[in-house]
């Protein structure tokens, strides 16, 4: 089994614009980091586990060029490429609600979403088996024309319609395990009856206004988005749970081309964004059941990109395990916090309200 993996150093240089006092550095040394939750660090630090533990020998691992304009605006108009071009040649700022970059944010920004791009393509060429793309900035919270929640341009929608362009695939399942709700992807394609949607989040985490059960598509696309509003503190048997009840079913259902994960790990027990209580095997074994479907459903196309997840000590810890199970490696790289995770699961009687939880969910979803 061949795993590519894209990243690109320049992508940790995407710096926090007017939320930080950026130093001037010459162009050649990554600026000083922002100050703000989503940094540098804890994708560097992945990518540093993946390079000490030996996994990152056993992927084929490049950089990818940036997405082209005609790619950009298949999904973003052309006065939001206009203003965010021109703010960033400008030395940086902010255009959208918690989406502060710097001087160049707006090439960084194209890198990021090309890396996405270049994962997908190579999958469903035939170029790698499954493909794990480290992009940052994040994109899954960015709308068409209006950036949001770290995210500047939306790296899976954009893959998606390269893909649809260039003839490789018809049908997406985007499946979004991000703590927080993917308002983005869900809008670009909530009409849209060729993608499925699914997003499993904390309720009403960031944003507080979307990720209602409710909204499930519009017109012909109705039922082809899936929010699952999950409780605080769901823990490891919530997930899966969630998982073989209501994602698992979704995806045998719609019968996609190929499977892309919106994977952030902000649902670990540590992130300080979330109240959730995932540990590395959480991410795990959600993997393994993203990658059993993909192969009982489309030849094991499976791409995984990386959205959020704010916490430096134990987002790599959860990153490697992804990659373990993506890869097939013998290779392991133990979450040193995992006694202590399993001792601070939830407790039988809020496994019992969970389960009720995600059965009224799973009995709405599976309902013919």
């Amino acid at each position: 089994m061949t795993t590519a993996f894209f990243w690109d150093e320049r992508c940790f240089w995407h710096g926090g614009g007017n939320y930080a006092l950026t130093m001037p550095v010459g162009g050649f040394v990554q600026p000083l980091p922002a100050g703000l939750p989503e940094n540098p660090e804890t994708k560097r630090r992945l990518k540093n586990l993946c390079e000490v533990s030996g996994l990152w020998r056993e992927m084929a691992t490049s950089s990818a060029d940036p997405a082209t304009r005609d790619e950009l605006l298949r999904v973003h108009p052309e006065s939001y490429l206009k203003a965010f071009k021109e703010m960033s040649d400008a030395g940086g700022g902010e255009l959208g609600l918690r989406t502060p970059f710097g001087p160049g944010g707006y090439e960084i920004a194209a890198l990021s979403a090309g890396l996405t791009v270049q994962a997908l393509r190579s999958v469903l060429m035939g170029q790698a088996d499954n493909a794990y793309a480290l992009s940052r900035p994040p994109g899954h919270h960015c709308l068409p024309d209006f950036p949001n929640g770290f995210c500047l341009l939306a790296n899976i929608a954009i893959a998606v319609h390269a893909a649809r362009a260039e003839g490789r695939a018809a049908r997406f399942a985007v499946v979004d395990w991000d703590v927080h709700h993917g308002n983005g992807t869900e809008a670009i394609f909530l009409d849209d009856p060729d993608v499925l949607t699914i997003s499993l989040h904390q309720e009403n985490n960031y944003p507080l206004d979307t990720g209602a059960a409710d909204v499930r598509g519009t017109g012909a696309a109705f039922g082809s988005n899936i929010n699952i509003p999950l409780p605080p503190g769901l823990g490891h048997k919530g997930y899966l749970a969630a998982f073989d009840r209501i994602v698992m079913p979704a995806l045998h259902r719609f019968a996609p081309d190929v499977i892309i994960v919106a994977c952030g790990y902000d649902a670990s027990c540590f992130d300080p964004l979330s109240r959730m209580m995932a540990t590395a095997e959480t991410f795990r074994a959600m993997t393994a059941r993203v990658k059993a479907a993909a192969a009982d459903l489309c030849g094991g196309r499976l791409v995984l990109v990386h959205e959020g997840g704010y916490s430096e000590v134990h987002v790599p810890f959860c990153g490697h395990a992804v990659l373990e199970d993506l890869t097939g490696t013998a290779i392991r790289a133990p979450d040193p916090m995992g006694y202590a995770l399993d001792k601070r699961q939830p407790t039988a009687r809020y496994d019992a309200f969970a389960d009720g939880w995600i059965d009224d969910l799973a009995l709405a979803f599976n309902a013919p």
